[in-house]
Order: C-alpha cells, then sequence, then structure tokens
C-alpha cells in the first residue's frame, strides 16, 4: 500500500501532529518550536541539549543556562523586529520636514539611467501610507498572523530571507507591470510572499489549503477595484516570489542541502536584481 500523506520527516519527532522545517544541529532530528533550543548556530533537541549539559564543564550556573535558552526558545523574533521596525519608520513618516518617505518609496525611475537608489528595492516594505493609517496597521496585523507560523516553521534566517526577497519582487513586478513614473509603499508585496510561501509549504505538507486561497483571490482581486491606488503589481511579484522560495525550501529541506539551498536563494536574489534592472538596460530616456 503506497502511502500517500506527507513525509514524516517534516514533524517534530516529540509531536508527531506539529509540521516544522527545522532540524536539530546535533542529531539532525526534526523538531517544533516548542522543543528548539538555541545554539550559537541553529537549535537543539531536548535529547541532545541534555547530553551537552551533561559532558559540559560546569564553568556557569545551570540556572543561568537555562534561563538564556528560555528567552531564546521559540520566540518569532524577526517578525517581531520587522514589525517594529516598520512601526518606527511609519511614525517617523509623520514628523514634517524628514522626508522618511521620499527618501525610501519605491519607483522604477529609481532604478534607471534618470537615477540610481537601489536601496528603495528594499526599503519601500518599511513605507507606509500617511494619509490612512489602516495601511500600515492591517499590512502589520497580517505579518504578524504569517510571521509566527512561517518563523517557526522555517527558522530565523530562512523566513527574513524569504521576507526580504518577496519584498524584492514585489518591486520587480511594480518595474514590469507599473508606469515607468509609479511610486510605491507598503510592505504588501512581501506579505504576499509570505502567503505564497506558506501556500506551497501547506500543500506540500498536505494541509488545507481552500481557505488561504479565498484570501488570496480576494486580496489579489481588491487590488484591481479602480480608485484604491492599490499596487496589484506588487502583490503579484511578491506572491510569484514568495512560492518559488517556498518552493525551494520545500525541495531542499534536508540537512545535506543545506548549502544548495543557500546558493539557490541567491541566484533569485540575483535574478530578481538583473530584472529589476530594466530600465537601466533599456533607458527610458
Amino acid at each position: 500500500m503506497s502511502d500517500s500523506g506527507p513525509d514524516r520527516a517534516n514533524f517534530c519527532y516529540r509531536h508527531p501532529d506539529r509540521p516544522s522545517y527545522i532540524l536539530c544541529q546535533r542529531c539532525g532530528r526534526t523538531v517544533c518550536p516548542e522543543c528548539q533550543t538555541q545554539a550559537p548556530v541553529g537549535v537543539i533537541c531536548p535529547e541532545c541539549m541534555r547530553e551537552q549539559r551533561a559532558s559540559a564543564p560546569r564553568t556557569k550556573p545551570a540556572a543561568l543556562t537555562r534561563m538564556r535558552s528560555a528567552a531564546g526558545r521559540g520566540a518569532p523574533v524577526v517578525t517581531y523586529s520587522l514589525i517594529g521596525i516598520t512601526l518606527a519608520v511609519f511614525v517617523l513618516q509623520l514628523i514634517p520636514g524628514l522626508g522618511v518617505t521620499n527618501l525610501l518609496y519605491f519607483t522604477p525611475i529609481a532604478v534607471s539611467d534618470i537615477a540610481l537608489h537601489p536601496w528603495r528595492l528594499i526599503t519601500t516594505v518599511f513605507v507606509h501610507s500617511t494619509g490612512l493609517i489602516f495601511h500600515v496597521l492591517l499590512n502589520m496585523y497580517t505579518l504578524w498572523i504569517f510571521g509566527q507560523l512561517l518563523e517557526g516553521l522555517l527558522g530565523r534566517w530562512r523566513f527574513l530571507a524569504l521576507y526580504l526577497l518577496s519584498g524584492l519582487a514585489g518591486s520587480v513586478g511594480v518595474v514590469w507591470l507599473s508606469d515607468q513614473s509609479a511610486g510605491v509603499v507598503g510592505a504588501s508585496g512581501a506579505i504576499f510572499g509570505l502567503m505564497g510561501a506558506f501556500l506551497v509549504i501547506q500543500r506540500r505538507l498536505g494541509g488545507q489549503t481552500t481557505q488561504l486561497f479565498v484570501l488570496l483571490g480576494i486580496n489579489l482581486v481588491i487590488g484591481f477595484v479602480p480608485g484604491l491606488n492599490i499596487a496589484w503589481q506588487a502583490h503579484l511579484g511578491g506572491l510569484l516570489g514568495g512560492a518559488l522560495i517556498g518552493f525551494i525550501f520545500v525541495e531542499t529541506r534536508k540537512r545535506s542541502q543545506q548549502t544548495l539551498q543557500t546558493w539557490l536563494l541567491v541566484a533569485v536574489g540575483i535574478v530578481l536584481l538583473l530584472l529589476s534592472m530594466r530600465y537601466v538596460f533599456l533607458p527610458i530616456g
């Protein structure tokens, strides 16, 4: 009889009902956020942690070690940091005379023969419309929901790479699908990337995706409603970029494939940067 269910290696060895993409750096077993203990590099499972403590010289109080481990265990610090940075930038945007929005927003002209401000490809995800506070609040609420899910599933550095590369893909979508003088702000491209990656991972693990398809469909359709001034181009670019990165994570999750995974992410970043330079290769003027 063939096994049509998800690969059991994708689930915590102590909690078989909890999917995870994090491996113990010592034994290679899959561990969920609850079972992870942060190490200098990666995480360690409870059994390996006990072995390490038993064999380690007692140079530090055990209570101090446990406190440090508990402080770093499972907290989605990257998600919280991204939200904190975005809200701090929004406050700075409200201060007259600083010109934060003008410095950080994205327009295709910013990467062209007219100007070369490549940082805007990424910094645009940290600025939002100051005329509608619900823009930043809705984006941060969605980031909080999907960030907690994906950061625990992928790990902090993979999640950060997913967020930033999805934001970059959103800017590339604007370059190729918008008018060359369009100006965009917001984290929507990066957030759509999170949803795209989560959709791919959920399908790979055999989870339900119907509700996520409905959510994506509604948000994509809203972007085409006249008068709302929503950059659907960034949404679409971020969604496709996030789905690609999610596919890379799914197909290269084995410990022996970590180097390949890193190089594939680097390749995606390079390709996106080259695509963003459309108006450098094909000048506007």
